[in-house]
């Protein structure tokens, strides 16, 4: 199954406009079924060198050529092959092709100084639960091993050891609210991109080591690196999340700061990582992919980027540089996969969700509103204090919430999947912008 699909991805990455986009569609393609071979190599004991690849050499042999994954060669792939990274130019070119071909034709909705139209500025932040207790685990694995930089507006819970973290890494984050007690673990993948890997690959060294006490906390977790080449590697989280992390070419283009950023703590350096360039999310293999397009293209005005998507997977375009991705689960047809985890202490009108969430980021937010109220997909998590139940509360509150994706052309409004989104405004009611909107401008 993993070579069908391998050889599928090369045949989708072929032609004029696979020689230009070989990257991701490829890349993320060969990250899943490498993924996914580490439970196989695990259950039959024969790969321990992906799951940690530097553990069958001595240290002064680590140093000298950091071991590259032997999984990645069970597919002919060499070892120091180049892929090249490509999906700034594919987004932003569909999406400029997209505007050419509907200049002219603008909905109704929305006015003033929101605009006529409806677009996704950016994907913000993913909102994950850690484990309670273990904020020891949290710091270990996103700030010193991953490198991002602490929120200054949380700051404060690292002194106190509890509550909620915010992690940065360009202008995104990851909130990191405790669990109860339990971590979450993604089912999906997190796409990081950053200007060099060879750190993060002496920092699995010394911790493999032993020799740095700070990571001593991601010892008997699921914590493990596995390199692809020296472009691109995958990494799992002390609870089980997947992480691909790329090197990027054009550093400077991929932080954006000319755009914007995160806040920053006194004293501190930005994050090593630039940007979260994609989110993965894994679906049932029934799941209709077509109507997960038309469901963000009606209620948030964002396209699908074809050249980065296939029969089993879509890519959606969050932004100029940003993809949030839906791919059938990996694990076959028989797999179920839930996002969301409902729970009885909500209020009379809807159920709390603690299922992780993603945040992201829209120019006109009441003709959002408006076109999620049209497919009855509205939601109020009571989990959260913000909580708006009218355009106008909306309006106030700059965000509104949805949790069920269903396709715009199914009249029966049959849910896809389930995964919460809180929708924000870049802009407040009197047209200024929002004081949490990353970016530096609203135009």
């Amino acid at each position: 199954g993993a070579a069908k699909a391998f050889s599928r991805g090369r045949t989708l990455c072929s032609g004029a406009v696979g020689t230009a986009c070989i990257c991701k569609m490829c890349k993320m393609l060969i990250a899943l079924i490498l993924l996914f071979s580490v439970g196989a190599a695990k259950a039959f004991s024969i790969c321990p060198a992906w799951i940690s690849p530097s553990r069958t050499r001595t240290p002064a042999e680590r140093r000298a050529a950091p071991a590259v994954g032997v999984a990645a060669f069970a597919f002919g792939l060499p070892r120091n092959s180049h892929h090249v990274r490509k999906p700034t130019s594919l987004v932003a070119s569909t999406l400029q092709r997209t505007g050419d071909a509907t200049d002219e034709t603008h909905d109704e909705g929305g006015g003033g100084h929101y605009g006529d139209d409806c677009e996704v500025l950016l994907l913000d932040h993913l909102n994950i639960n850690h484990e309670k207790g273990r904020h020891d685990i949290v710091k270990a694995f996103y700030f010193d091993f991953l490198g991002l930089a602490v929120d200054p507006r949380k700051y404060e819970n690292i002194a106190a050891g509890s509550k909620t973290l915010w992690a940065n890494v360009g202008l995104h984050q990851f909130h990191l609210p405790e669990g109860k007690p339990d971590a979450q673990v993604f089912d999906g993948t997190i796409t990081l991109v950053y200007g060099d890997l060879d750190t993060l690959i002496q920092r699995y060294n010394d911790f493999v080591d032993d020799v740095e006490p700070r990571f001593r906390p991601l010892k008997d977790t699921e914590f493990s690196l596995g390199v692809l080449d020296s472009d691109m590697m995958m990494v799992t989280c002390p609870w089980g999340s997947q992480f691909i992390l790329l090197r990027s070419h054009e550093p400077d283009e991929d932080r954006a700061a000319h755009l914007g950023s995160q806040p920053l703590v006194d004293g501190h350096e930005p994050s090593e990582g630039l940007k979260m360039e994609d989110l993965t999310v894994f679906v049932e293999n029934d799941s209709n992919l077509e109507g997960i397009g038309r469901f963000y293209e009606k209620v948030l005005g964002a396209v699908v980027v074809p050249d980065l998507s296939s029969e089993s997977s879509i890519s959606i375009a969050m932004g100029q540089s940003q993809t949030l991705t839906f791919q059938h689960h990996p694990d076959g047809s028989e797999k179920k996969v839930v996002h969301h985890d409902f729970s009885d202490a909500g209020d009379e009108n809807y159920p709390a969700n603690y299922g992780p969430h993603i945040s992201l980021y829209v120019t006109n937010l009441p003709k959002a509103y408006q076109a999620a109220g049209e497919l009855g997909v509205l939601y109020v998590n009571p989990r959260f204090k913000r909580r708006a139940y009218t355009e106008d509360e909306a309006i106030d509150q700059c965000m509104f919430r949805i949790i069920d994706i269903v396709d715009p052309l199914d009249e029966d409004r049959t849910v896809i999947c389930r995964l919460e989104h809180e929708v924000r405004s870049a802009k407040t009611r009197d047209g200024k912008k929002y004081k949490s909107f990353p970016l530096k401008s609203v135009t």
